[in-house]
């Protein structure tokens, strides 16, 4: 049997010295490195697309890949193409690393310089593992093959800033403008997501927490199907139960919905713990939720210190949105920029509660009026994100209403550090 071996090499010679010692593998058709994740991806989906049988039965990664570091790269792959051997490349050939790659989904390591009999070994191995899962497959194996959607983390500075209700409101518009949308709550101990939005739940976050293998069959189980068109996913019912969720199952947590929806808002609430940091380091946009008042601010200032310090994201990595702003607040949004060194949004949202009242009273913010002040700021701030569809020339105007004027992307950084 022909085992078909695409190398993911950044570096030209390494790649030279893989594909020569690739070729001389027997029965090995070693295909032309690709030079970064982005590519490699692309090209995954694109023959998955086609057909399972399409795809390589082994993938080499190079320990020096990007812009997605490899141990990511890993994950993401394993998680979307299930069929697809990997075996990462490296220098460093510690238990630890080992380890840390077989939990990514690895199916193997093979050490720097490269060894023909090592090589030889690890891709059988690969090979034979691919082809059993194939096999268990079948024909149209579930996987995903989607492009992979824009990931926008939504923290607040201090409880009560309104969190929950951007992140709800940027997913309904993002929704509405024809997106896929997904919306998770990992404020694990006491989210109100389901609250906000009038739902009966008896699956949660909680139960993926063990799974190694998110499959899209799986992910569905546990996402609930909103009214709106939304998938929800939401934090347990009993709010001791957070605890099971941690950084690893985050990861694939995240990685799953965004290859699921093309738009994934998750409201990580105020608390910082493993689960929700490693999804803000995932995440291509992060919002901090700050009102412009002394002690919010404040509080605003040390989580991006927070943040910085632990590696997760930085200052200038990170997007303030000032909510419950008055033009005559002593506290304006370039001060906010300046105390906390992040970059402030365009968009603010107004002092406005009375609008609010009637829809999370009765726990529907999906009924709020489109005439509302608040929900068309946040609508426009959706835009100015990018997570909206902009509308076709001759299409009806002003379904974001309050979004003209600001449609440029604001992308945080790439997933190398």
């Amino acid at each position: 049997m022909t085992t078909r071996i695409l190398p993911v090499v950044g570096d030209a010679d390494a790649a030279r010295s893989i594909t020569t010692l690739l070729s001389q593998l027997p029965d090995a058709e070693p295909a032309g490195p690709v030079g970064d994740s982005t590519s490699l991806i692309d090209t995954l989906a694109r023959l998955a697309a086609e057909s399972v049988e399409e795809l390589p039965e082994v993938v080499l990664v190079h320990e020096r890949i990007g812009p997605v570091p490899a141990l990511e790269l890993i994950r993401e792959v394993a998680l979307r193409f299930p069929a697809v051997g990997v075996v990462l490349v490296t220098t460093d050939a510690s238990p630890g690393l080992f380890s840390a790659a077989m939990d990514a989904g690895a199916r193997g390591l093979v050490g720097l310089p490269l060894s023909y009999e090592e090589l030889a070994q690890r891709v059988q191995a690969a090979a034979g593992w691919s082809v059993g899962v194939r096999r268990h497959l079948g024909p149209g194996g579930d996987v995903f093959t989607g492009p992979g959607g824009t990931v926008v983390t939504v923290s607040g500075a201090k409880g009560g800033v309104g969190t929950t209700v951007t992140a709800v409101q940027l997913a309904l518009a993002a929704q509405a403008s024809g997106r896929t949308t997904g919306l998770a709550d990992m404020d694990l101990q006491s989210g109100d997501v389901a609250s906000y939005l009038d739902v009966q739940f008896r699956r949660s976050i909680v139960d993926l927490s063990t799974i190694q293998d998110i499959s899209p069959r799986v992910l569905q189980d546990a996402v609930f199907s909103h009214q709106s068109g939304i998938g929800l996913l939401l934090a347990p019912a009993e709010g001791e139960r957070g605890e099971e969720i941690n950084e690893r199952s985050v990861r694939q947590v995240v990685s799953a919905l965004r290859n699921r929806y093309e738009v994934v808002v998750i409201d990580c609430g105020t608390q910082m713990n493993s689960a929700n940091a490693a999804a803000i380091e995932m995440a291509d946009i992060t919002l901090l939720v700050t009102t412009p008042d002394v002690v919010s601010v404040r509080a605003a200032k040390r989580m991006v210190r927070l943040w910085d310090r632990l590696q997760i994201r930085k200052a200038e990595e990170t997007v303030t949105v000032v909510n419950r702003f008055t033009r005559n607040t002593e506290i304006q949004p370039p001060l906010v920029e300046r105390i906390t060194g992040t970059r402030v949004s365009r968009v603010t949202i107004p002092a406005n509660f009375k609008e609010l009242q009637a829809s999370v009273d009765a726990g529907r913010m999906q009924d709020l009026e489109a005439k509302s002040t608040v929900k068309q700021a946040l609508w426009g701030l959706a835009g100015e994100l990018g997570l909206v569809k902009i509308p076709e020339t001759g299409e009806k105007q002003g379904r974001f209403k309050g979004d003209r004027g600001s449609i440029g992307v604001l992308r945080g950084r790439s997933k190398s550090r």
